[in-house]
């Protein structure tokens, strides 16, 4: 191996399994879709028990997302996740038999705590172990293992639907009949514990983070990691840099509110949120509905779905190949922009009562622009910004202000769509764009080739 290079199979495989974690993000907010409608019906819904239902996963990624910076910093990040996919199974297995709809909630919430604690703990994890070269692209991994899993959710929701429907006999015995032919939103939300059991057996074979080796005075485990990753001859300047940071740092709470820290925790907390009241989970959760405003039944909506599912990828592979090239704030300028655009036209469209396919154009436009910046650059800042000794708990604020923000829109789109309409709706998320425009173009700093360690000196000056 060149002592100047490390294993790149490595390092992508241990990023890899970390990004798993994103899959399951994905797949187990998409997956409700699917099953929204279902449950709706068979338990008689109010519209707000209906955006409870949609609501109850993301009141679990909040606790989650507040505790998951407190046990990375302790136990570390490793440990951390196995807890995210110890969740994600029990929420699977819990969602398929709920009697109650407050059953099915309670589940969720668990489901959401996993949630939660993957989508601080995994692209943390992945910038902690990344090159500098490389870390935009690798963190963006993550959006794009969001994006997939959002895609198998849809896909997995279409082809249980069309099996159910049109192959009820290749089912057996009364438990699987029930769960897979009768009411097959169970086995919509039960086909999240496969994925969720690969990610608990793979993370045994994934390094811990050497970043918070080093912290916890685990020198040489640390230096065999950053060997491997980045080649010996680069192995021991890195960590030599790493310690004198963290010999800068207390790693208390109250540092996050030093000057030091203090303008990268506003940028990490407001940035994630506005992300997420521009809207973009109405699609990815209330999809079915938006598209039956749009005069498209409900089985060609959940086609539709997937389509929306591969303009994700799409656009998550063209971040994933040009962050690092571009820049973080280029891609975040031109695509919130575009996003605006595309909020402005869809509420267009349903004020004109535009034809399907146009609002379907729209909407695919609106996946797009978000993906390859919005989506993925997000992650990256808020995982890049702050200091190594208390990044767990500055990311968990982050994370924690991005899941009230997707809960906001959750908990408010049934009544919001029932009162006002789609057009204004759609018009009222793009009243956010402007804000998270100045806050790029004055506040969000340019991160790109530099080490964590780089930034964080940044901003001590």
């Amino acid at each position: 191996m060149d002592n100047n290079r490390g294993s790149f199979l490595y390092l992508f495989l241990a990023c890899g399994v970390a990004a798993l974690g994103g899959l399951l993000f994905g797949f187990d907010t998409a997956v409700i879709s699917g099953a929204e409608g279902p449950v709706a019906a068979l338990f008689q819904l109010s519209e707000f028990m209906e955006g409870w239902i949609v609501a109850s996963a993301l009141v679990g990624c909040l606790f989650g997302a507040a505790v998951a910076g407190v046990l990375a910093d302790r136990f570390g990040r490793k440990k951390t996740l196995l807890l995210a996919a110890v969740l994600f199974v029990l929420c699977s297995l819990g969602s398929a038999v709920p009697t109650q709809p407050w059953h099915l909630v309670v589940a969720r919430i668990v489901g959401g705590m996993g949630i939660g604690i993957a989508s601080m703990l995994s692209p943390m994890y992945i910038a902690e172990i990344s090159p500098a070269r490389l870390r935009g692209a690798l963190v963006s991994t993550y959006q794009l293992a969001i994006t997939v899993g959002i895609m198998m959710a849809y896909f997995s929701n279409c082809g249980l639907a069309y099996l159910a429907k049109h192959a009820p006999s290749f089912y057996v015995g009364p438990t699987v009949q029930w769960i897979f032919v009768d009411q097959v939103w169970r086995g919509m939300l039960l086909a999240g514990v496969l994925p969720a059991a690969v990610l608990f057996l793979l993370l045994f074979f994934v390094p811990e983070s050497p970043r918070w080796l080093i912290k916890k005075g685990r020198g040489a485990a640390a230096l065999e990691i950053l060997g491997r990753i980045n080649g010996p001859a680069r192995a021991a300047s890195e960590m030599d840099e790493i310690k004198q940071t963290l010999a800068q740092e207390t790693g208390r709470f109250r540092e996050l509110f030093t000057p030091k820290v203090r303008t990268a925790l506003w940028i990490g907390m407001l940035l994630p949120f506005l992300s997420q009241v521009c809207g973009i989970n109405v699609i990815i959760y209330y999809g079915p509905k938006v598209l039956e405003h749009a005069h498209i039944s409900a089985d060609v909506s959940l086609l539709w779905q997937v389509m929306f599912g591969t303009v994700n990828v799409a656009a998550t592979l063209a971040a994933i190949f040009t962050v690092d090239k571009l820049g973080r704030k280029p891609l975040l300028l031109v695509g919130i922009a575009g996003v605006g655009l595309m909020l402005v036209l869809s509420g267009l469209m349903f004020a004109l009562s535009a034809p399907p396919i146009a609002m379907i154009i729209v909407f695919a436009c609106f996946l797009a622009c978000f993906n390859f910046s919005y989506g993925p650059v997000c992650w990256i800042i808020i995982a890049e910004i702050f200091p190594t000794a208390i990044r767990g708990r500055a990311m968990s604020m982050c994370v924690f202000s991005l899941w009230a923000g997707c809960n906001l829109v959750a908990l408010t789109f049934p009544a919001a769509l029932s009162k006002y309409g789609a057009a204004w709706t759609f018009w009222l998320y793009a009243m956010t764009i402007p804000a998270a425009l100045l806050l790029v173009l004055f506040r969000v700093p340019e991160t790109k080739g530099k080490t964590l360690e780089q930034i964080e000196k940044t901003w001590a000056h």
